[in-house]
Order: structure tokens, then C-alpha cells, then sequence
């Protein structure tokens, strides 16, 4: 079976509101994580989280506002790469990069990783590659933070084998198989927060976890149908998508078979 290892990356501040409708305007944190998987037959890394290459690329000129809007905290001895450093995981152990989408705090620390075989949505690559300007950052994507031979590295889920889900991942219904995983990987596609936004159903020892990405930023959003602020809405690529995903978690939630992550879950 295979096994989860958290890790934080920075953190960003915002009112509770945006990430809960109803929660008031006290200032809550939200940690970038993330998740360092091991299966029987591969090893691979969901999302990088914050890197000191957001912060050089967010410090002056357009992109500022990204850190104006989320005020974004980082100790370069939370990078990820380090992380892994020091638990003597080189780059070059990882079977793939897999990308959930391509907000900052998620792919901050790819330059870290570069050559590294990165996996993702390229349904959502195709939608996010040429974005600039004032355009990227309204879909909080930052190009500087794109290694230059990305492209190279990277592979499209959809080119995976699309399969059936076990019953009790229901309503989920089908997938994507990671190669090398043994079937303990699963990827599905969760719409609506971002551009190819992804998910990942893991078979650990102790029953299924589905890595939920941004999906929901708080608990509560899936256990109780409340999502965030309509001023979040901003920034969503389908909000009527974002809704429909989390009435599906939802029912997950309920099943009890399941237990469900999200990368931001902060103190609400």
C-alpha cells in the first residue's frame, strides 16, 4: 500500500471569508502543502508549494498584486526540494512531478525540480501556456515560474489509461491510472477551481485518501455545502464547475470510505 508524506511550504494569510462564506473577516493562514507519495512501484511529488522563485517573481512589477491580495510567508528552509534533501530524496529518486494545477503556490518550486518527469492536466496546460500579463494574473498564474525546458519534461494525463474507479470512490466514476504506481495511484479530474484542476485517489493502509487540491479550502465546504465568498468567484475558471465538484465531495464525504485532504486547510 502506499504511503502520504506531508509536507508545508509557506503559508498565505487571507479573511476567513473568502475560503468560507460566513466565516468573518478574521485573517486565517493557509499552508501550501505538499505530498510526497510512495507506492510499490514509484515515487512521486503532488505540487511543490511555495519556492523563493515566487518570491523573486512576485516582487516588484504586475505580479506584486499576487502577494498583495494573499500576503505569502516563506522560510527557504521550507522549500520542498530541501525538504527532500534532508530526508535523502533526490530529485532524481522522484518518478514524476504531478501538477494539480498551475496556480504559484503549487508550482512554485518546479525550477527546483527541473528535468524531473512532470505530469498534468494537458487540457489545462493548453488553456494556461500563453497566458501574460494582467491575464496570468487573474488566473493566479505567474510564467516566470515555468523552467525553461518544461515543456520537454512534461506528460498529459489524458494520455494515461482511463479506467474504471472502485465502487466505494463512488460518485467518482472513473480515472486516470499513474504508470508505475500499481494501481495505488489515481488521478481524476476535479473542475472548476482552476484550469485542469486534478485530484488523487491513494490507496494507503489504512483505506483510500483522495488528495482534493483546491476543491475546497475548508472542511466545511464539502461536509456542509458551504462555499466561499462570490468575490473567490473571481478568480475560479467555472464556478457552476467549482459547485458541482463539491456537492461530488460531498457525497463522498458521506460514504465514510474515504478520507478527503485539501492543500490549503487552514484554521476555520
Amino acid at each position: 500500500m502506499a504511503t502520504i508524506t506531508v509536507f508545508e511550504a509557506g503559508y498565505c494569510t487571507h479573511a476567513a471569508c473568502m475560503a468560507l462564506r460566513g466565516a468573518g473577516m478574521k485573517v486565517c493562514r493557509f499552508p501550501a502543502r505538499a505530498y510526497l507519495i510512495d507506492t510499490a512501484g514509484g515515487r512521486f511529488l503532488w505540487d511543490t508549494g511555495y519556492a523563493s522563485h515566487f518570491i523573486d517573481h512576485t516582487r516588484s512589477g504586475l505580479f506584486s498584486w499576487y502577494r498583495r491580495v494573499t500576503p505569502v510567508y516563506f522560510d527557504e528552509r521550507e522549500a520542498v526540494a530541501r525538504q527532500l534533501r534532508e530526508r535523502g530524496i533526490r530529485t532524481r529518486d522522484l518518478t514524476a512531478v504531478i501538477l494539480s494545477h498551475f496556480h504559484g503556490d503549487h508550482i512554485a518550486g518546479l525550477r527546483d525540480f527541473e528535468g524531473t518527469p512532470t505530469w498534468l492536466s494537458g487540457a489545462g496546460w493548453a488553456d494556461t501556456r500563453l497566458l501574460k500579463g494582467i491575464r496570468a494574473l487573474r488566473k493566479g498564474f505567474v510564467p516566470g515560474l515555468i523552467p525553461p525546458d518544461f515543456e520537454s519534461s512534461m506528460t498529459a494525463i489524458e494520455g494515461f489509461p482511463r479506467i474504471e474507479l472502485p465502487a466505494e470512490l463512488a460518485p467518482f466514476t472513473h480515472g486516470y491510472a499513474a504508470p508505475g504506481a500499481d494501481g495505488e495511484l489515481l488521478i481524476v479530474e476535479l473542475p472548476g477551481h482552476a484550469a485542469g484542476h486534478l485530484g488523487a485517489f491513494v490507496a494507503t493502509a489504512s483505506g483510500w485518501v483522495l488528495l482534493a487540491s483546491d476543491a475546497a479550502w475548508s472542511p466545511s465546504s464539502y461536509r456542509e455545502l458551504v462555499g466561499p465568498s462570490r468575490l473567490a468567484h473571481i478568480i475560479m475558471d467555472e464556478p457552476a464547475q467549482y459547485y458541482a465538484t463539491l456537492r461530488m465531495l460531498n457525497r463522498l464525504h458521506r460514504g465514510g470510505r474515504v478520507s478527503i485532504c485539501l492543500t490549503h486547510e487552514g484554521a476555520l
